[in-house]
């Protein structure tokens, strides 16, 4: 499905569920810890596979881990799908795979040693639920990124634990996976072999928890001030994401102000800064009123190695550029929200932040436009 049809059956959605989606909370925790990496098959350092489906996977809960993992240079950290190639993201972007699940299994027969799941439009898809369900039995930890959870209930590897997901999906997956014990308030969940974590932004400190546990503390801890990230733990207070009449009404009319819309372009280029790339598009393209593109004369590698795939459009009529932030990458989604403030208003600041489930100051406005 075209993202801009999708965006609008997300819409269609939010707008007829006059429901909050919470599900029965959790006492609030300090923190949970992934159990410290050991060595197996004889390897050096631990295999990681970050996985995306091929036709729709959430830019951030794949291009952040990713490039946190290749940053910190603590394990081989592959992209990989289950077909080669173009993995189409939402809300914008492409990448390519660094490898394909079948080829994947023939480099590394023993399997991963850590296996992270990205969201993705398709997440009962056969393919994909098999090669997880295969990882697992080859002995992987598992580590579902926002509703990446969704492919490992599906996979049936959570029947009887702990988990959490986006803070909006609450309600649908206690009711599709009742014998799952979901979580709130908390970034991130670890129960033995199977982590995951709340909406979207939380991608940056559960992968910085993988680092600690592969590496030490203190490697997370430099890559954390590297990235400008105070704090890597589980709290969170998912209280503070629920949606109002008034973010309604700044959706509806966000969505329907035709006149308005606009299309944005970010150039990119080699070596560019794949984490803080992924943190500016996904908040831009969630506006209801922005489609973001990339732009450059060929495909490309980021600062951390993955293959982007620019969308090669020039200089068309109407179309205005987007700039990256600049400073530390984390900072990055900050600024975005403020952008967006700036050009719509900060109640549409709001309903991004409410989308990537990321504390931000924008959550205290709830005035419609």
């Amino acid at each position: 499905m075209p993202t801009r049809l999708l965006l609008l059956s997300l819409c269609l959605s939010l707008l007829l569920d006059t429901t909050t989606a919470h599900a029965a909370t959790s006492p609030p925790i300090s923190d949970e810890a992934i159990a410290a990496y050991v060595p197996r098959h004889g390897r050096t350092r631990p295999v990681i596979a970050v996985l995306g489906e091929n036709r729709m996977t959430e830019l951030v809960d794949f291009v952040v881990p990713y490039g946190i993992l290749k940053r910190a240079d603590i394990a081989e950290v592959l992209a990989v799908a289950p077909d080669p190639g173009t993995i189409k993201m939402l809300p914008a972007l492409s990448v390519a795979a660094d490898i394909s699940t079948a080829e994947f299994d023939a480099r590394h027969p023993q399997g991963a040693d850590y296996l992270i799941v990205a969201a993705t439009h398709h997440n009962d898809d056969a393919r994909l639920l098999a090669w997880i369900r295969a990882q697992a039995g080859k002995g992987a930890t598992l580590l579902g990124i926002c509703d990446g959870v969704f492919s490992l209930a599906h996979a049936g590897l959570l029947n009887g634990r702990r988990a959490t997901g986006h803070w909006y999906s609450a309600n649908n997956r206690q009711a599709q996976f009742p014998k799952t014990q979901w979580l709130e308030q908390r970034r991130y969940v670890v129960d033995g072999p199977i982590i995951s974590s709340s909406g979207v932004s939380a991608a940056m400190p559960v992968s910085l928890a993988l680092v600690e546990a592969i590496a030490g503390r203190t490697r997370a801890q430099q890559l954390a001030d590297e990235l400008g990230l105070a704090d890597w733990s589980a709290t969170h207070d998912s209280r503070a994401f629920t949606l109002q009449r008034a973010d309604y009404l700044t959706l509806a009319g966000n969505w329907l102000a035709f006149w308005g819309h606009e299309t944005l372009i970010i150039p990119v280029q080699a070596g560019i800064d794949e984490i803080a790339l992924a943190l500016t598009a996904d908040a831009h393209a969630r506006t209801y009123r922005s489609q973001v593109l990339s732009s450059a004369t060929a495909p490309l590698l980021t600062r951390s190695g993955l293959r982007l795939i620019p969308d090669r459009v020039h200089g068309e009529p109407g179309m205005h550029s987007l700039s990256i932030g600049k400073g530390p990458a984390s900072h990055a989604l900050h600024q975005a929200l403020a952008d967006i403030a700036n050009r719509h208003g900060a109640a549409t600041a709001r309903l991004v932040a409410l989308q990537l489930e990321y504390p931000s100051p924008y959550l205290a406005s709830v005035t419609a436009p």
